[in-house]
């Protein structure tokens, strides 16, 4: 095994949950009047380090890291790449070393300048195991970095073809160096630090984070003197809050309710198709390792009949782990929706409607639009072929929980994200078997794996990532459903900008 595979071993489960919304006090939350504005938002706030920890992969909660720090690289909402903190990045001729330049004239929120310092060691606190970064077989992959003036030199100790893409996504944040260390963990939680567009005026967990904007901006002010963010997981309240007009903006709402609403008087609706899938992850346990089994689920599934009829259209159905977005995306591979093929191949199994095979299936429920009613209607399909699957509800942190332990349900639905495009970070973390992001665990997939983590051509990887769909699709070893088109409502008194990486950013949010 490479040092490269032993080091995917040290990666953390994701993890990130919703709650009840507490009782707020008067005054927290401020109308869209003038230069403020509210968000009701579907998840809650669990740590303010956006580089250590569950959270710190959960890219739902980025949006908010987003508004407060600065990545390295930034992404425009097609998700293309645009200068961040760094201004160039890439490597030299033979990809021997890193070279980085840093942006000129930014502030931190205390008004310290930031520094080449501070991205040297941002980058070196993410490399250490013993910092808690989930994502720390990436970054220590540079190191002997040397600082001139405002450009920084690095070598690359082991070449990772995704390096700078990561630079934009989960754990990709510039931190404050003497900031952090004056102050430690527990004062940064209590008073956190960033250059982004936003810095935290309040936070109360589990109720809301108000911001005021940072007049010093490197890329200019927020239209916004204060944003705040309402943690509002359930979303039939969601609902309420934006028709009531107690926030101005809102998301994942059921599609039937985002039809009506942006329809109403005073309200705009934008959907965008975004870089999350639906997926059934499946566990190498039980009934699911038999091959028969696994490829009757997937034939058995109307994908396109859960789009139309329970997403009123809101959705593209998918049959790998690549949105049509991603870099390794295959229209070729395909699993056809055959009720009879399914019957056949459970029967080769020995089962049958009158004789069904019996497995649980986990999911959320209010989490994504109509995530229960999907897997009602799979459950439905399911039995007509000879699959009996009983439901067990669970929430997203605790998918996370035992997702890490491998002590899902033979079956677990799941939201998958992958804001960068690049198939190891949806085929290869989900697929691979010393990944805790994964649910098939076995080493005979993974074999064709290992190579592609530092493959320096680059179509030769994408191609080898497409001969590893293909063949995650011929053995039935997960289940894709469809990419996510993301509702979103707001006033019309404003200009709300869509992602496809799915991220609400206050920063681009304007008045109309």
């Amino acid at each position: 095994m490479t040092k490269t595979t032993m080091s995917r071993r040290h990666a953390l489960a994701l993890a990130g949950a919703g709650a009840a919304l507490p009782f707020l006090p008067q005054g927290a939350f401020a109308q869209a009047e003038g230069s403020a504005v509210t968000i009701a938002y579907n998840v809650n706030l669990p740590s303010f380090d956006p580089t250590v920890g569950l959270s710190a992969v959960n890219p739902t909660i980025q949006s908010l890291y987003q508004a407060v720090f600065d990545p390295y690289v930034a992404q425009a909402p097609d998700l293309s790449f645009a200068p961040g903190l760094l201004t160039k990045w890439g490597w030299n001729a033979d990809r021997s070393k890193v070279v980085l330049e840093v942006r000129p004239g930014a502030v931190w929120h205390n008004g310290d300048p930031v520094t080449p310092e501070d991205v040297v060691w941002s980058l070196q606190r993410a490399a250490k195991p013993e910092t808690g970064n989930p994502i720390q077989f990436v970054w220590s992959t540079i190191g002997n970095f040397k600082v001139d003036g405002g450009t920084i030199t690095g070598d690359v100790l082991r070449f990772e073809p995704t390096l700078f893409k990561w630079m934009a996504f989960l754990t990709g944040y510039v931190l404050p160096k003497a900031y952090y260390e004056k102050v430690g963990p527990d004062g940064f939680e209590a008073k956190p630090v960033g250059s982004g567009p936003y810095q935290v005026e309040q936070f109360e967990r589990n109720a809301f984070l108000r911001l005021k904007a940072n007049p010093k901006y490197w890329g200019g002010a927020p239209a916004f003197e204060t944003v705040v963010f309402k943690f509002v997981p359930d979303a039939t309240s969601r609902v309420a809050e934006i028709e009531s007009g107690q926030s101005q903006v809102t998301l994942e709402v059921p599609y039937e309710e985002f039809d009506r609403l942006k329809a109403a008087p005073g309200l705009h609706g934008a959907s965008t198709p975004v870089s999350d899938i639906a997926m059934i992850f499946l566990t190498d346990t039980g009934v699911m390792l038999d091959r028969n089994v696994r490829l009757a689920a997937h034939h058995a599934i109307d994908k396109q009949a859960i789009v139309q009829r329970l997403l009123r259209g809101y959705g593209v159905p998918i049959n790998t782990l690549e949105a049509p977005e991603y870099d390794a995306f295959d229209p070729s591979i395909t699993v056809a929706h055959d009720p009879e093929k399914a019957k056949s191949l459970l029967a080769a199994s020995g089962f049958s409607p009158d004789k069904p095979v019996k497995f649980p299936i986990q999911t959320t429920r209010g989490f994504k639009p109509k995530d229960y009613e999907i897997i009602q209607a799979i459950v439905g399909m399911w039995r007509k072929v000879g699959i009996e699957a009983t439901i067990e509800i669970y929430e997203i942190a605790q998918h996370f929980e035992l997702r890490a332990r491998h002590a899902l349900d033979p079956a677990a639905f799941y939201n998958w994200g992958n804001a960068i495009g690049d198939p190891s970070t949806s085929t290869g973390f989900a697929m691979y078997d010393h990944s805790p992001h994964s649910a098939w665990r076995q080493r005979e997939l993974s074999a064709l794996i290992d190579p592609l983590w530092s493959e320096p051509d680059e179509a030769k990887r994408i191609a080898g990532y497409k001969a590893v769909d293909r063949k995650i699709a011929e053995e039935g070893y997960v289940i894709p459903l469809f990419q996510y088109v993301q509702p979103i409502l707001y006033r019309d008194t404003l200009k709300v900008t869509p992602q496809v990486n799915g991220m609400i950013l206050p920063q681009r949010i304007t008045k109309a």
